[in-house]
This record gives structure tokens, C-alpha cells and sequence, in this order.
């Protein structure tokens, strides 16, 4: 429990963070615990970390100020290792070179400055700068799956970004526009998706190609009976001859027949 003191200093310090908030940080301390802090740095331009979302907490001890807090930063980045006591000079690592009138916001600035920086302390990790990249387009939906961040910070889970961040096979980053959920549903209403567009064409060539083997079957159901009658009259036509051979042939023995014994 914090001493009235420490109550005192940073119901103060919290007032001030909100009227004039340090550039790329947010901070409060729990409704239930004020001297339980929870930020969120934004990363940067210019930098490995920029765009990149990282969480963290800031534990203060009940004799604050006069006691350092212990600092943590919770979102991988690259950086840092997860959830570890960092080592600062403004942390419980050094309780000897805390200075009583630094505040949150001094605090805070003296944890990015050191997070953009390439200088080795406990907590820290080396990592490439591509790795970095990679850990801060995946760092707000690594947030978003994090209870005690959607406790703290509901307002950031429901920001519309404009762009996010995100990781291709080959591993290089690429950054796609997007809105909320709700957008992406009308827009879906309002046009189709590439695969729709696919599958609508694919269904239209479909019927094309069911009309005309219809427009074919209609065309040979139209030629066959004329067919058949044509067959049909040539078999007549070649009976017809057939008879009529057969009749003159006799009509031509009759007559040779007669015409011999006058001879």
C-alpha cells in the first residue's frame, strides 16, 4: 500500500501525463493500485520500432520517490527480454543513482532513449534490425491477446489504424491498408472479393457454355426430321426406279419375243 506520500506524488504526476503527455508514451496506474503503472510506447519514425506497439509495466515502491520503481516492458521487441526487470539508472537496479525529483514522464523518456539506442544492460537482447521490424508489425496484435493490456487500454483495441503491418513468407514486411471490421464488411456488401469476382465469372462462362450446347441441341432437333424425310424419299425414289426398270426390262423381252417369229 503506498504511503500518503507516494499517494500524494503521483496522483500528481498522473494529472500532469494527462494534460501534457510525453511524445510516443501512455501511461496510467491501476484504479485499484496506484502504484501499479502500465505505458505503451509507440515506436518511433525513423527507427526499427517504428510503428510498433510495446507494452509495459512500472512497479513503484511504497517509500516512492525516494525509491527507484522496477521497470518491465512485456511486448517482445527485440529489444528486451519479455516481462524481465531492466536494468536502468532510473530502475531498483540502481537504487543508489535515483534522484528523487525525476518523475514518471522522466522515467518513461529515459526507457525509449535507451530502447533506440544499441547499448547493452541486463534485460536487453541483440537482435537484427530486420527482427526488430518483424517484432513491430506483430506487436499490437500481440497486445490485443493480452488480457491485462485489453484491461488497461480498451480505448487502444479499438483504434482504427490505417495501416498494419504484416510479415510475408519470404519474410519481408509489407504494409496493407485497412479499417474496422464494420468497414470491411460493408465494403464486402458493396464489392466482391477477388474470389467472388472469380467465381462469378467462372459461373457466367458456365451458362454461356450450357446455352450454346442448348442452342446446338435445339439446332440439330430442328435438321433431324428433314433429315429422316430426305433419307426416306431418296429409298422411294431408288424403289421407284428399281420398279420401273424391272417393268420396261420385261416390256423390252415381250417385244423381242413377238418381234422373232414374224421375222
Amino acid at each position: 500500500m503506498a504511503t500518503k506520500g507516494a499517494y500524494k506524488r503521483l496522483t500528481k504526476e498522473y494529472m500532469a501525463i494527462q494534460k501534457n503527455p510525453p511524445p510516443y508514451i501512455t501511461a496510467k496506474p491501476l484504479e485499484s493500485n496506484i502504484l501499479d503503472w502500465h505505458y505503451v510506447i509507440t515506436g518511433p519514425p525513423d527507427t526499427p520500432y517504428d510503428g510498433g506497439e510495446y507494452y509495459g509495466r512500472i512497479t513503484f515502491p511504497a517509500e516512492y520517490p525516494f525509491k527507484p520503481p522496477s521497470i518491465r516492458m512485456t511486448t517482445p521487441s527485440g529489444r528486451f527480454q519479455p516481462d524481465t526487470r531492466l536494468c536502468l539508472s532510473m530502475s531498483d537496479f540502481h537504487p543508489s543513482s535515483w534522484n528523487p525529483s525525476w518523475s514518471i514522464s522522466t522515467i518513461l523518456n529515459g526507457l525509449l532513449s535507451f530502447m533506440v539506442a544499441d547499448e547493452a544492460t541486463t534485460g536487453s537482447i541483440k537482435t537484427s534490425v530486420h527482427e526488430k521490424k518483424m517484432y513491430a508489425a506483430r506487436s499490437h496484435l500481440w497486445n490485443i491477446r493480452n488480457q491485462k493490456f485489453r484491461e488497461v487500454f480498451p480505448e487502444l483495441c479499438t483504434i482504427k489504424y490505417n495501416q498494419v503491418q504484416a510479415v510475408t513468407e519470404n519474410g519481408l514486411l509489407k504494409r496493407k491498408s485497412f479499417k474496422s471490421n464494420d468497414t470491411q464488411h460493408q465494403q464486402g456488401e458493396e464489392q466482391p472479393s477477388h474470389q467472388q469476382q472469380h467465381n462469378q465469372q467462372a459461373q457466367q462462362q458456365q451458362q454461356q457454355t450450357q446455352q450454346q450446347q442448348q442452342q446446338q441441341q435445339g439446332s440439330v432437333q430442328q435438321k433431324h426430321p428433314i433429315t429422316r424425310t430426305v433419307s426416306q424419299g431418296k429409298r422411294w425414289i431408288f424403289v421407284l426406279v428399281v420398279f420401273v426398270y424391272l417393268i420396261l426390262s420385261k416390256l423390252i423381252a415381250r417385244s423381242s419375243s413377238t418381234a422373232t417369229p414374224s421375222a
